[in-house]
Formats: structure tokens, C-alpha cells, sequence
């Protein structure tokens, strides 16, 4: 368990900017975090907190992301924020316990994997308020067949705001361009490799299977996706969102298949995706997730054709400010392409090697989901 303290912004990521414009902006959704506010209204004694999953804050991803966003806040706020980063699943208890002993009066979990403990917090501590990425903090109310919890609808704690996002949405463009690029290269396979298959994971492979989908019947092509079928719900997965062995043996596994383009959905496992694609000296490309994967580590620039992107920093900045009010909104916040809560990044230097006529093509697309004309969802949607 690693706490820090930070009141001076240590780094925000360039990625802040570059949500790809690709058409018209639409508003905001009603559960849109406040546009917030300023330090003059701040409450008296306000602490916002952060705990990591086990993904660590330096996995150039939602991690990353949701401690640039809070580090943001904290600088604009001039308030100190306190981080404490998880090792492992044993920690999110404890670390939870810990921010509490701290004074923290707003705090963050980061992430699917901490949803249960995070409402165990926030029911013993209910003058405190918190937030969860990826998760609707309800997992009881109601059961399936199997006698399982899936939950009914209502946050299982009345302090708590999910922050969602529809990340099938830009997925589903990250998919399109990927076809796109194989395609033109005449390989025609592509694929995608999740951490472990939960909602957050889930959603981005679907987006990006349909995505190809798409491309192949818009253009009477036959790109073949590797590693997912949505309707089983069923792929390669590594077991985990650590980059080792395992997981560089499942990328292998996909791109031995002959696949040009790689969809690594799982932090820290792009790295194994790198190092199989460096060992094998072939030309293969992959997708980014959550962040811009080429700004966020430039070590893999050259490698990075797109990101699909979640703007967790933004989302976590805007409830940050909010609970610095003392008037946290609790609804949902879910992010979409009309809100700009989810986008593609830029193509960096693979700009100029586009097939002709790409960039418009997903500006329509993203047109046709933002006005409804083009139904695109997954059974992870929010």
C-alpha cells in the first residue's frame, strides 16, 4: 500500500485535448457531472481521496487517468488530496479504512473491482461522500435463476455516484478503423485480448467486434475478428490486468493467427502486447484504451494506431469539484460520444497512412450514434 499526498498538479496528460472532433458535439445527458465551481466555495475541511485498484496509478490507464483528474481538481481547488494505491484486491478494504482514519470526506474507488468494498465504506460512513468508475455500486435487490445478486436498479449506498461510461460507443469506431487499416494492407484480421472478462472489459471488445462488422458490410469487405464473440460473451482472456507471462502468451496466441491489428483491453497488458509484438519483429499495430496510449507512453507511439478513449480524468475532475461544495449529486454520470465522455484519440503518426476517406467515414458514424440513427450497444452498456 503506497499513500501519497498532493496539493501542486504533478502531471496531466496531453490526452486531455484530443478527443477526436470527428463531428458536431452534442450536449451534455441531465447526469452530466456540475460544470463545477471555484475554491471560494469550497466546505470547510474538504479531503478528496483516491484508491487504485490493483492496476497500480502508472498503468497508462483508468488508474492514471482518474489520479490526473483528482490531482486536477486539488490543484484547481488549492485543497490536498490524498492517493493510495492498491497492490492487490487484499488491499481495497483496508486502503478504504485508511482514507476514512485520514479525514477523506470525498473518495474515488477506481474501478469495477472495488465495488463491493466500497459500499460497505459508504453505508459505515454515511456523512462521507464517494464516487466508483465503472461500477453502479449495486450488486444487490434482486437475483437471477442461479440465485446470484445482480442488483435493481438503486445504488446500494445513497453516497455514492457511479461514474459510467458507454464505451461501446467509440469501441465501436476504434473497431471500424482497425478493419479499415487491415484492409488495406490486404491481411484482414484483426484482435483483441480482455484482462478478465467483467463489464469494463467486456464492453470495449464488443464495440470493437461490431465496429468490424460494420466495416465489412458498409464496404463488402471480409475482415475476420480473433479473440471475442459477442454473442457468447466468450474470448481470450490473460487472467488479470498484470503484463507478464500469461498475458504475453494469450497476445501471442492472437497473433499468431496473423493478425495486423490488436485490441489489448486491460491497462498494464499493452506491454505485453509490445513485447510479443517486438519478439516477433512483425509490423502488427494495436489500440489503445481509456487514455491515448501514444501520450501516455510514448515508448509505443510507433505502435499505437488509435486509443479508445474514456474521459475518467474529466469525470473524476467534475465530481471532485462538485463534492467540494458539500452538494455531491449522487445520479449517475454516464459518459457517451455526445457528451464527449468517450472518443477516439488521433491517429499520430499514422495520420498520413489512413486509407482515403476514413475520417469521414467515422465522422458519419459518429454522427448516426449521437442522433440515434445507429443503435450501438452492448449487453455491458450503462
Amino acid at each position: 500500500m503506497t499513500i501519497s499526498r498532493t496539493k501542486k498538479l504533478i502531471g496531466v496528460t496531453a490526452a486531455a485535448g484530443l478527443l477526436i472532433a470527428l463531428a458536431g458535439c452534442g450536449s451534455a445527458p441531465e447526469a452530466d457531472p456540475t460544470e463545477g465551481g471555484d475554491a471560494g466555495n469550497v466546505v470547510e475541511g474538504f479531503t478528496p481521496c483516491l484508491v487504485s485498484d490493483d492496476g497500480g496509478f502508472n498503468d497508462k490507464s483508468f488508474n492514471q487517468s482518474a489520479l490526473e483528474g483528482m490531482e486536477r481538481a486539488a490543484e484547481e481547488l488549492g485543497v490536498e488530496a490524498i492517493e493510495v494505491e492498491s497492490s492487490s484486491a487484499n488491499d481495497y478494504a483496508p486502503n478504504l479504512e485508511n482514507l476514512i482514519a485520514e479525514g477523506c470526506t470525498f473518495i474515488v474507488s477506481v474501478g469495477f473491482k472495488l465495488s463491493a468494498d466500497t459500499i460497505t465504506s459508504a453505508n459505515a460512513n454515511p456523512d462521507v461522500s464517494y464516487a466508483i468508475i465503472d461500477d453502479w455500486a449495486d450488486n444487490t435487490g434482486a437475483t437471477n435463476d442461479e440465485g446470484d445478486d445482480i442488483g435493481d436498479g438503486t445504488t446500494d449506498a445513497p453516497n455514492i455516484k457511479p461514474l459510467m461510461f458507454d464505451t461501446v460507443q467509440a469501441a465501436y469506431l476504434g473497431g471500424y478503423a482497425a478493419a479499415a487499416w487491415s484492409a488495406q494492407s490486404g491481411v484482414n484480421k484483426v484482435g483483441t485480448v480482455g484482462g478478465i472478462p467483467i463489464p469494463p472489459v467486456t464492453i470495449f471488445m464488443d464495440g470493437f467486434v461490431q465496429g468490424v462488422e460494420k466495416y465489412n458490410e458498409d464496404k463488402g469487405a471480409a475482415v475476420e475478428t480473433l479473440g471475442w464473440d459477442v454473442d457468447s460473451q466468450q474470448g481470450s482472456m490473460t487472467g488479470g490486468f498484470q503484463a507478464n507471462d500469461t498475458a504475453k502468451q494469450a497476445m501471442q496466441g492472437i497473433l499468431d493467427q496473423g493478425v495486423d491489428v490488436i485490441l489489448p483491453v486491460g491497462g498494464p497488458i499493452y506491454q505485453s502486447a509490445r513485447d510479443a509484438i517486438t519478439d516477433g519483429g512483425s509490423g502488427t499495430v494495436m489500440l489503445g484504451v481509456d487514455s491515448d496510449l501514444a501520450v501516455a507512453d510514448p515508448s509505443v507511439a510507433d505502435m499505437v494506431l488509435v486509443s479508445i478513449m474514456k474521459r475518467i480524468d474529466e469525470a473524476v475532475y467534475q465530481a471532485t469539484l462538485e463534492a467540494s461544495t458539500g452538494e455531491l449529486d449522487v445520479a449517475p454520470y454516464v459518459g457517451t460520444l455526445e457528451n464527449e465522455g468517450v472518443g477516439l484519440s488521433g491517429f499520430g503518426s499514422f495520420e498520413s497512412q489512413l486509407p482515403e476517406g476514413l475520417a469521414d467515414e467515422l465522422a458519419t458514424l459518429q454522427d448516426q450514434i449521437i442522433s440515434g440513427e445507429l443503435e450501438v450497444t452492448s449487453p455491458s452498456s450503462p
